[in-house]
């Protein structure tokens, strides 16, 4: 629609909006040719930043300025070209004088548009403030009001607290968070208090929710134009997932993996997005549509993180395959620490044992924490024992110490979760015995039920096998936690996590293999020392479960303990691990992999480059980089700053600091494409995590924008605290026609 075809009264607003965003600058990797094989260059962009628009659509470009101020149509002869035909006659783009877009510059009409949008953004021009001239004064109190509001809006958001009340009338006791905050600050600065609330102007309070998310809208946006200017040129990887909210809509997360101009790995939480649907199409559109708003030049993703759903991972029609089509170098992986889960899910499902245990661990729990009466049992039971213990001598005192804690559930979604379960049971498993026996010895206050619940899970913790599991898990979990931790880290490269997973199954064999002894002592040792029966390992094993097989007939409690529970859990952990974290399987990775090592592999690199990354080097910078790898080697073994660098992340980042980035540029840039490679999709579930802090049961009516812009805020708190007031307020001026003068 042409500008001269909207209302009249609404022309402003719009013109504003679009100047907010600015002119639609699209990067394409092919531009689509005309019949003398001519096209359109994205390099036009930089040489016309602040007017020149390009459409797919019609492949044509356009004046962004013109069609704004564009009142009239059929102003005259040509103008419309720029406006409404638009322009694809390349042939006359630089022509010297005769370069069509130096004398689009140079006409009467497009300078006519640069001055009304210049005078559009200068509120003092503005016919309001013209009739109405306001004191330096005046501007100087709006100024503080709107101040005032804009600290409050951002630290309530920094917390995670609500903007609005629920009557926030002149009479209501709690006018909700915001006007509360406003009262408070008025309450401790004169200043403040003379300007703000029932003092303020009845046009330009300032505390309207509208002005609210306009504030919020500007500070979101700052975030996001700081994290385009930190990705700059670099390569950058796209990490997506989706998740409902509170009100069940769909939300789509993006965040951004980059390394910046210091060497430092960074993940940024870019947006959410609301989208109808989770098939690969929707979300590849959707994450386009954001990149491109945001001028991010898609051909430069270098990477792919999402969970192992189809809609993600499928060869064919997964969104990878989607991106991959556009841009062949955006290598997908699949989230380390997802996989990690899936693993460890696996290896406890497969072993019956091990199933029924964790179903077990999960009753008794519920059963000793049904109430806060047994809750309160639990932490009184485990003082007295405590107490009696400091009187023995057998544990010290100190701060912090012998803290009284209770049992913690596992959660289906965190596995970090259960291994926190499995250690509280441990330490509280002597005193988990002692309620559930008072549950089964009160006959007055408890029922039928409660004290067979009560007695199905005492029997359980009486189990030998239950203790042996319950061991077993704690050094399982115990094994591979830290490997958890550290695959979350947004600073972590992929070849440390993969050496780190390396570490972890040699660990977890070495403990199958050499670990039996010590671990069936410390088990007897607890079992003992709580007085539960121990099996003879040398009499024939009966099952309990199902009937027994002819083979099992000759089966000891040895055997059965230590091969068909001890063996065959770190073998299923093990086969788990290997098939999921298979290095050999990941050419990409295993040829990377010398980058961390004291001496660089020059073979292997180059035919990284050659057959992984050949749009990033030209056919001169592949020959010139086996030599700069060579002289690097030399280099590295001498400099004292790099060879200490112990990961390819610490190489980067010395690279930068003993500015040897400049001489070995073509190493830096095989570096950052390996870090710019994803290890998990951690960043996106802390941004849903945040979303469901936002958006909860009582704010389930929050819309999209208002959601997304308070997350970004949130969670790049870092970014939206570099931000002067006095920023904002420039960008709040400019952005509609105020009242007020600013």
């Amino acid at each position: 629609m042409q500008m001269f075809d909207r209302p009249v009264n609404l022309r402003e607003q719009v013109r504003r909006a679009y100047l907010n965003l600015g002119p639609y600058q699209i990067y394409l990797k092919e531009y689509p040719k005309d019949q003398k094989q001519r096209r359109f260059i994205n390099a036009w962009f930089k040489m016309f930043p602040s007017w020149l628009e390009y459409s797919p659509t019609t492949n044509a470009s356009y004046c962004f300025l013109c069609y704004l101020f564009n009142d009239k149509p059929n102003v005259c002869n040509g103008y419309d070209a720029f406006t409404v035909k638009g322009f694809n006659n390349w042939k006359k783009v630089n022509d010297g004088k005769n370069c069509a877009f130096l004398n689009h510059i140079d006409s009467s009409q497009h300078r006519n548009a640069v001055t009304y949008s210049e005078n559009l953004l200068n509120q003092a021009t503005h016919i309001g403030n013209v009739f109405e001239k306001q004191s330096q004064e005046q501007i100087s109190k709006n100024r503080l009001r709107l101040k005032t509001s804009i600290d409050v809006v951002r630290w309530l958001t920094y917390q995670a607290c609500a903007l609005r009340g629920h009557d926030e009338s002149t009479n209501s006791k709690n006018r909700g968070n915001f006007l509360e905050m406003l009262k408070i600050l008025a309450s401790y600065n004169n200043e403040v208090a003379k300007v703000v609330l029932e003092n303020a102007p009845y046009n330009s309070k300032y505390t309207s929710s509208d002005i609210q998310k306009e504030i919020l809208d500007i500070i979101a946006n700052k975030v996001r134009c700081h994290i385009r200017s930190e990705v700059g040129d670099s390569y950058y990887c796209v990490m997506v997932d989706e998740s409902r909210d509170e009100s069940k809509k769909e939300q789509m997360a993006i965040v951004l993996r980059f390394v910046d101009a210091q060497g430092i790995v960074r993940e940024r939480f870019l947006d959410l997005v609301h989208v109808r649907d989770t098939l690969s199409l929707t979300l590849k559109t959707c994450l386009w549509n954001q990149l491109l708003q945001h001028k991010f030049d898609v051909q430069k993703i270098r990477g792919q993180g999402y969970d192992g759903a189809s809609n993600m991972r499928g060869k064919w029609n997964g969104l990878q395959a989607l991106v991959r089509d556009y841009c062949p170098c955006a290598y997908y992986v699949h989230c380390f620490a997802h996989r990690l889960q899936l693993a460890l899910v696996s290896a406890s499902t497969e072993i019956i044992p091990v199933h029924q245990f964790f179903s077990h661990l999960v009753f008794t729990i519920n059963v000793v924490c049904a109430s806060s009466k047994r809750h309160d049992e639990l932490q009184k039971a485990k003082a007295d024992e405590i107490q009696k213990l400091l009187d023995l001598g057998e544990i010290g005192s100190g701060s912090g110490l012998n803290q009284v804690r209770t049992l913690s559930r596992p959660g289906d979604t965190r596995w970090g979760s259960h291994f926190k379960s499995v250690c509280s049971l441990i330490e509280m498993y002597d005193v988990t015995r002692v309620v559930l026996q008072g549950i089964i010895e009160d006959l007055s206050h408890t029922t039928h039920s409660q004290r067979g619940d009560a007695d199905t899970a005492y029997g359980y913790l009486q189990s030998f096998e239950f203790v042996f599991i319950l061991h077993l898990m704690k050094e399982l979990m115990g094994k591979t936690n830290d490997l958890s931790k550290a695959l979350q880290k947004k600073s972590q490269d992929i070849l440390n996590a993969m050496e780190l997973v390396s570490s972890t199954k040699d660990n977890l064999n070495t403990f199958r293999n050499n670990g039996w002894d010590s671990f069936f002592a410390k088990v007897t040792f607890f079992c003992n020392k709580l007085q539960i029966d121990l099996p003879d390992m040398e009499a024939p094993y009966t099952s309990t479960r199902y009937r027994p097989r002819k083979k099992d007939l000759h089966v000891t409690f040895g055997h059965y303990y230590r091969v068909d529970l001890f063996n065959a859990t770190l073998d299923k952990q093990l086969h788990e691990l290997n098939s999921r974290f298979n290095e050999e399987t990941i050419e990409l990775l295993s040829l990377s992999s010398s980058l961390s090592s004291k001496e660089i592999n020059v073979d292997d690199i180059c035919l990284l480059v050659e057959k992984y990354y050949p749009q990033d080097f030209t056919d001169q910078e592949k020959i010139q980089l086996r030599y700069q790898l060579e002289i690097f080697n030399i280099e590295k073994s001498k400099n004292i700053n790099l060879s200490g660098a112990s990961t390819i992340s610490d190489l980067c980042k010395s690279l930068v600091d003993t500015k040897k980035r400049e001489t070995y540029y073509l190493v830096d840039r095989v570096i950052r494409l390996i870090l710019t490679l994803p290890v998990s999709t951690a960043t996106t579930e802390r941004g849903f995590s945040a979303m469901k802090i936002f958006k909860n049961r009582l704010r389930n009516k929050m819309s999209d924008d208002y959601l997304a812009n308070s997350l970004v805020i949130y969670i790049e708190k870092e970014i939206a605290e570099n931000f002067d007031s006095e920023s904002i307020i420039d960008e709040f001026k400019n952005l509609k026609g105020r009242r007020a003068e600013l």
